[in-house]
């Protein structure tokens, strides 16, 4: 339910604050004076578009604020706290949860819920569970078949959305199996043709055999054999100054060891010369380990490295091959080997797989006709329970000739929905053929025809809160007493807002705001006021005739209120 709207630059309207509350709220004022701006401020904190033409001439931005009171245990306080906001207690299990939309000149829009920042689209979902919006928008839509299914559903209540729940689902994976089985089927030949293709790649790389970081080690040999001569020249050329062994001058090993023999000769005069000398001796045994490795890698060099080195170059072009073809990186040659017998597995396994969803498909198939069939027999058996208690409604809503025909009539073809076809019909008077609403309601019998629809509705789909834009457009007399009538009759299980610019609605209200319009001559500004005893007398009195203080007008709303007083216990 909810509490209080505060409304700031909106429309018309500078600020306003809408007291709500349980029952049936009306809502009137003069044409102009921005009753349409109470429904753009809800539909804004329902997560309706944001449109920056709605924000208030010289005014850089709107907002509006609104308190609803909800169960403190339940959906909708369960997604505001994922959404990261809070509620506070009110009450014996309810909580006070504050929603909030502002819209920026330039076009940007900000979402609160539950006191923290919020996507806009976590409005709407709340919006889902919290009211139901109808405007001259959703009588218009009502006629279409859509609509009427959506209705029929809803009055079918939880047994048909669970079992439409599991007709969906294998709806969808019925879809889902169906159309890639039959894509594996039409490109049965060109996955085919792709399979030998790969065969062919995976063939030739295998062939060559490529071993991850095989070409690295190639080019450091080929660098290697190419330098094989200069390599052996500079290794006998170290070895030789070292540890002479083919020339008879002094060589670092002789000179070494001179050194350290004189050091030795001394050292009793000065250990630490004698220091010096075994470091000398260290220094010697280590160039002996050189010159030892210098002659292992002397032997070590093969003296057929020509022919190692043809036998490299010819491995390094083969490989060069695959990178031109697979590369550019060796890398992914490997990775070409690697994803080619991935999807060549793939491919292989078509026809297994074409079989196991032709298997799956069939038994979904089955299923899903058992499931739609149960679909349309509880819909063939709602639309008659809802068609009589609609009728019941528009005979107490002045058409006490009309009857509301629903029409269910099974399709060949499934879709998401079923495979039903709804339509209502409305029969004006007994003898008459049943003709769409589409095509034979006028505007005033599609407003009836709606809320006759939701009272009956909210019986077994109830929802905490209806909000009805001008639903008595194109009524007059006794049918919009009995529309007010019915308003208040709603209101017994659900929280109900109606726009209206009809005395005879309005007098059933048991809150009445009105949208005062006042001018200073350069600016319009709009509040909203809470009206009671004789200022709520002259509002019906304007409503009736367009004069807040006709002495016959007075009169007649004085009536209005009385008949609705002592009418409204009747309701029902």
């Amino acid at each position: 339910m909810i509490e209080e709207i505060g409304i700031r630059d909106l429309g018309v309207i500078a600020e306003a604050t809408l007291p709500l509350g349980t029952g049936f709220t009306a809502i009137t004022g003069e044409t102009g004076a921005g009753k349409t701006m109470v429904v753009t401020a809800l539909g804004l904190l329902l997560g309706g578009r944001a449109d920056s033409g709605v924000i208030r001439q010289g005014n850089g931005q709107a907002s509006v604020d609104g308190r609803w009171v909800i169960p403190a245990d339940g959906a909708v306080a369960d997604r505001v706290a994922e959404a990261g906001g809070g509620v506070d207690p009110f009450g014996e299990g309810q909580a006070e949860l504050t929603l909030g939309r502002s819209v920026s000149a330039e076009g940007r829009s900000r979402a609160q819920v539950g006191g923290r920042s919020a996507p806009v689209g976590v409005l709407a979902e709340l919006g889902e569970q919290l009211v139901v919006v109808h405007g001259q928008s959703d009588q218009v839509r009502l006629r279409s078949q859509t609509a009427q299914r959506d209705a029929l559903d809803r009055f079918a209540g939880a047994e048909l959305a669970e079992l439409l729940a599991d007709y969906r689902t294998v709806y969808s994976r019925f879809l889902e199996n169906t159309t890639e089985r039959d894509t594996l089927i039409r490109e049965r030949d060109a996955r085919s043709a792709e399979a030998a293709d790969l065969r062919e790649i995976i063939a030739e790389i295998e062939a060559v055999a490529p071993q991850p970081g095989e070409d690295d080690e190639l080019a450091t040999r080929a660098e290697r054999l190419t330098n094989l001569e200069e390599l052996r020249l500079a290794a006998a050329g170290a070895r030789e100054a070292i540890s002479a062994e083919e020339s008879e001058g002094p060589d670092v090993a002789m000179l070494l060891d001179s050194a350290r023999r004189q050091l030795e000769r001394v050292s009793a005069y000065d250990a630490e010369l004698g220091t010096l000398a075994e470091q000398v001796a260290t220094a010697s045994y280590q160039l002996s380990e050189v010159a030892l490795e210098l002659s292992r890698y002397l032997a070590g060099l093969d003296a057929d490295g020509a022919r190692e080195l043809e036998i490299v170059q010819d491995r390094r072009s083969e490989l060069s091959v695959l990178l031109r073809k697979y590369g550019p990186s060796f890398d992914d040659v490997l990775a070409t080997l690697e994803n080619g017998n991935r999807r060549l597995l793939e491919l292989d396994s078509d026809s297994d797989r074409i079989d196991e969803l032709t298997t799956i498909v069939e038994a979904d198939a089955t299923l899903v006709d058992t499931l739609a069939t149960r679909v349309s027999e509880m819909r063939g058996s709602a639309a008659a329970r809802l068609a009589t208690a609609v009728s019941d409604e528009l005979s107490a809503l002045a058409m006490p000739d009309a009857t509301l025909v629903i029409d269910v009539t099974g399709t060949d073809e499934l879709t998401f929905s079923g495979r039903d076809n709804i339509s209502f019909l409305l029969k004006p008077h007994a003898g008459a053929e049943p003709r769409a609403l589409a095509k034979g309601a006028s505007g005033g019998e599609l407003s009836r025809v709606m809320l006759a629809i939701e009272v009956v509705i909210a019986g077994t789909d109830p929802v905490p809160t209806f909000v009805f834009d001008e639903v008595d457009s194109g009524v007059g007399g006794a049918a919009a007493i009995e529309i007010g009538r019915r308003l208040a009759k709603l209101a017994e299980t659900a929280q109900v807002i109606a726009v209206t610019h009809l005395a005879q609605v309005a007098a059933f209200a048991n809150n009445h705001l009105a949208v005062v319009k006042d001018s200073d001559g350069t600016v319009t500004a709009s509040s909203v006021r809470q009206l009671t005893g004789d200022e709520r007398t002259a509002e019906m009195a304007r409503l009736l005739s367009g004069l807040a203080d006709s002495e016959s007008g007075l009169a007649h709303a004085g009536e209005l209120l009385t008949l609705a007083r002592s009418a409204t216990h009747m309701v029902g």
